[in-house]
């Protein structure tokens, strides 16, 4: 199209083209600017492109006797800030949430959220990592329940819904952003959705985590599911039906895929 024209004059095309596509709303100066300093041939814009490019280009050397000192002190200083916000903040809040609690809680630097009201039941030895979120829902229950066994560890980001309640075994290792609630949030039926009604009371069913139970990142764990001793569920597993023990499962909805045992025996 601009086959034997100066490259001055294409680019004043060029620029005429782009002012009429975006004079036509409001709002998109910075965008033609943006465009007329990519696109101009103008030699104090060309200088500026060189120099922006000067400064982008710019580094300098990281000798290990000064650099290594600087990101020790640094260190220091974020940990121990760590420490103080979570033994004198963050921990406190949480346990002010417990009905019980046992001993060695830590909860790291990050303030859980918690909403409505109801009983959390944590054993000793229990990490909750990351900053939480705990929803109890009073409209199924007198006292919603979530217990957390002795020696279980929670990632970051975990969310529990709790109409009646969730239980969670000793020794379990739930990963990060793992979704459990016992209550599906609306009704099934469209009509009753529609009008607004809360979800029946019988779809509102507690969850069961038996010991030494692994689940992996993202997963999501349906109401009324149970999952045995010694079970992994894989990372990103919809878990919508019992897992028996010692088992592995994977996929949408989970399905086993082997045993424990069987997984032993693959790594000798």
């Amino acid at each position: 199209m601009f086959e034997g024209k100066p490259a001055l004059a294409v680019d004043k095309v060029r620029r005429s083209d782009t002012d009429f596509r975006y004079d036509r709303g409001s709002g998109n100066l910075k965008m033609r600017s943006y465009r007329s300093l990519v696109l101009s041939n103008h030699w104090s814009v060309r200088v500026f492109r060189r120099w922006r490019g000067l400064v982008d280009s710019v580094t300098i050397p990281a000798p290990k006797s000064i650099v290594g000192p600087i990101l020790a002190v640094r260190f220091v200083i974020k940990q121990t800030w760590y420490f103080f916000y979570r033994v004198f903040v963050c921990e406190p809040l949480f346990k002010f949430h417990c009905q019980t609690c046992g001993t060695n809680l830590h909860t790291g630097a990050f303030i859980h959220e918690f909403y409505g009201r109801g009983a959390l039941i944590i054993g000793d030895n229990v990490t909750i990592d990351g900053k939480c979120t705990f929803s109890f829902a009073l409209r199924f229950s007198d006292n919603p329940t979530l217990t957390i066994g002795d020696d279980t560890g929670i990632g970051y980001g975990c969310h529990f819904t709790i109409g009646k309640g969730i239980t969670i075994g000793r020794d379990c290792r739930i990963g990060k952003d793992v979704y459990m609630f016992d209550s599906p949030g609306h009704p099934l039926n469209p009509e009753r959705r529609k009008a607004g009604y809360p979800v029946e009371a019988e779809n509102v069913r507690p969850i069961h985590i038996g010991d030494n139970v692994w689940i992996g990142v993202g997963a999501i764990v349906f109401p009324g599911v149970t999952i045995g001793d010694n079970s992994v569920v894989g990372s990103g597993a919809v878990v919508m039906s019992d897992v028996p023990a010692g088992v592995v499962v994977l996929g949408n909805p989970a399905r086993q895929v082997l045993s424990v045992k069987q997984e032993d025996r693959l790594a000798t």
